[in-house]
């Protein structure tokens, strides 16, 4: 219609109308135009709100992980250092309390990263939608930064000799039993106090007197089971050092993202 009346204009040489039919046009074009914009970045504001907020939400999970983390490895490390003292007759130890130590030094815990928001923008390169620079600078660093020492945490405990000898040495009734008297408590995610001595805890293993003093002597005779202490104690000391003093500014980060209101 406009094209036919503008063909039509220019025949009669009605410049005014032809001027008028451009100027329709054009500013035509343009609202279109604008509101093709606006609808896209109405789009783009409503998809970066989303990313936001469930990746604010992943990070405060992050956050709790990592200080259930660090107290897992502390209770770890107790126990570890307890029977290792034991052991080299630096602190005595009633049998039972030196198999639960023992027991518990062989723990480590399986930390199931929440990164599956970050994954899917960085995957696509859509990291830019979080407009927040602190925020995706703090998500870099938890996911990318720090990510290789929860690797090696995963790793060192599954595979740490002692573990492995421990696991060999014991019976596995005797495990069995640890495990469900004296292994780790149940937390539920966000929940900080209770972390606390998750797994290091005062408990009784039940198991008979025989079975118990059958089992210790197993780990006071055998000359192995001193020194792969020690290099369980090294290697988490190591990485708790890694995650409370290597990187205070991720760590501190994800602190303040986890006190502020969801």
């Amino acid at each position: 219609m406009i094209l036919r009346r503008l063909t039509a204009n220019f025949r009669r040489q009605d410049w005014s109308a032809v001027a008028i039919e451009l100027v329709v046009v054009i500013l035509g074009v343009f609202i279109g135009l604008q509101a093709s914009n606006w609808n896209e970045n109405r789009q783009t504001a409503a998809k970066s709100a989303d990313f936001t907020q469930r990746l604010r939400a992943d990070l405060r999970v992050e956050a709790w992980n990592y200080e259930y983390e660090i107290e897992y490895m502390n209770d770890v490390l107790a126990n570890a250092k307890r029977a290792a003292d034991a052991l080299s007759g630096k602190a005595p130890l009633s049998d039972e309390a030196l198999l639960i130590a023992g027991y518990r030094a062989t723990q480590y815990l399986f930390n199931n990263r929440r990164r599956t928001t970050f994954d899917q923008l960085t995957s696509t390169g859509e990291i830019g939608l979080i407009r927040d620079p602190a925020l995706r600078n703090l998500a870099m660093g938890d996911y990318i930064t720090v990510a290789p020492v929860f690797t090696t945490i995963h790793d060192e405990g599954r595979n740490n000799p002692y573990r492995k000898a421990f696991r060999m040495a014991m019976p596995y009734e005797v495990q069995r039993t640890l495990a469900a008297t004296c292994g780790d408590r149940h937390v539920e995610i966000g929940d900080y106090k209770g972390m606390a001595h998750s797994l290091d805890y005062p408990c009784s293993s039940g198991l008979p007197p025989q079975v118990i003093a059958t089992s210790t002597a197993v780990l006071r005779n055998d000359p192995q089971f001193l020194p792969l202490l020690r290099l369980r104690i090294a290697e988490v000391s190591t990485n708790q050092y890694n995650l409370t003093l290597h990187y205070p500014e991720v760590r501190s980060g994800l602190q303040a993202l986890a006190r502020e209101k969801p």
